[in-house]
């Protein structure tokens, strides 16, 4: 049975205007404009504290906004209940009642609302045989792991035909290899059903894997929206490119040089094209990520940039190896397959300016 044949299913987008959200004299968002198209899968990322399952709560209702309007498709939402939202949620702790069974727990919104018994029974099971849960129906939520457990609270979800799914932090109770499993279910849940879903992590691995769109959010605020990739090469600022990307990218103090040129660590290097470049003697930010260096074997680079390693951590398919360039400077490389240096090995590297990313003072990006 294919997903799309469970119920008659629409879905909506959601559209943000304004919105801040205070407790007291602590304003936790600030200003948050927001579209997200039908069908959609966008995630909200960002360190703890940034305000992030705050928003998710405001578009499903469970806090009240201070100012500023949801949407949910045409539909001025801001005043609704949660019930009159046509939204379903999946939290962290799955908020299921171990008293009643499986069946009994995904149908209980629709048994709430009055909804048929043949009705609740004939979703209930439709749900089950995509979400693979069928010979699990009669059993208690104690009676199964955590990832059938996430499996049940998605599945009194769909059963409710939402037009919006929102997801708060719902894998972070998940060890590594169920984390991965049930990445893999909810990309195809997306994907089969269509249901614009909003999906909150601090882990920038599931948005890089799971958005359409990401919303990087820190302190309350909007730093950047975009899709993975964008995010990850043409990133807004230093946060942004810190945030995104494991290991992180690389940040070295600089200096703009004369002659097109850009003083690092004692070595001046070939400075990336900017349509706006900073004059010479201008401090500024040089970033670079793990994977894009040229490690030489054949000899000393051009700009005598050498990389002393003090640790390399071999993970299988990749390896990453930590050290300093230059005057001390901290620095992480990605190592080719095969290449395994020792402790204070001194490395030679080359930089091609095309994968430099140049930020100011402030941390902002110089494009």
């Amino acid at each position: 049975m294919a997903l799309q044949d469970i119920g008659n299913r629409q879905t909506a987008g959601v559209t943000l205007r304004r919105l801040h959200k205070s407790f007291g004299a602590v304003e936790v968002l600030k200003d948050i404009s927001l579209t997200i198209e039908p069908g959609e899968f966008v995630v909200f990322v960002g360190p703890s504290g940034c305000g992030k399952s705050t928003l998710l709560r405001l578009i499903a209702g469970l806090e009240e906004v201070s100012a500023g309007d949801v949407f949910i498709g045409d539909t001025d939402v801001t005043e609704k209940d949660p019930s009159d939202r046509g939204i379903a949620m999946v939290f962290q702790t799955y908020a299921l009642y171990p008293h009643l069974s499986v069946a009994q727990n995904m149908g209980f919104g629709l048994k709430a609302a009055g909804r048929p018994k043949p009705e609740i029974a004939q979703k209930v099971n439709d749900a089950a045989a995509v979400l693979q849960l069928t010979d699990y129906l009669d059993r208690k939520p104690g009676q199964l792991s955590g990832g059938q457990r996430q499996r049940v609270a998605i599945g009194r979800a769909i059963v409710r035909n939402p037009d919006v799914f929102l997801f708060d932090e719902p894998l972070s109770n998940l060890d590594a290899e169920l984390r991965v499993g049930m990445r893999l279910e909810i990309a195809r849940l997306h994907r089969e059903l269509g249901i614009t879903m909003i999906y909150v992590t601090h882990d920038q691995t599931e948005a890089m894997t799971l958005a359409d769109k990401i919303v990087v959010l820190r302190a309350g605020r909007v730093e950047q929206v975009g899709a993975p990739a964008d995010l990850y090469e043409d990133p807004d600022n230093m946060f942004v490119a810190g945030f995104i990307g494991s290991p992180a990218m690389n940040f070295f103090p600089a200096m703009m040089g004369n002659g097109g040129q850009i003083e690092l660590g004692g070595s001046r290097i070939p400075a990336p094209v900017l349509s706006n470049p900073p004059a010479p003697g201008t401090p500024l930010t040089l970033g670079l990520r793990p994977e894009r260096y040229q490690i030489r074997t054949d000899g000393p680079a051009p700009h005598g940039l050498t990389f002393q390693v003090e640790f390399t951590e071999y993970l299988g398919s990749s390896s990453y190896c930590y050290g300093t360039i230059g005057d001390g400077l901290a620095c992480t490389l990605e190592l080719p397959n095969g290449f395994r240096p020792r402790r204070h090995d001194v490395i030679s590297l080359g930089l091609d300016s095309q994968n430099m990313r140049i930020f100011d003072q402030s941390g902002l990006r110089i494009r």
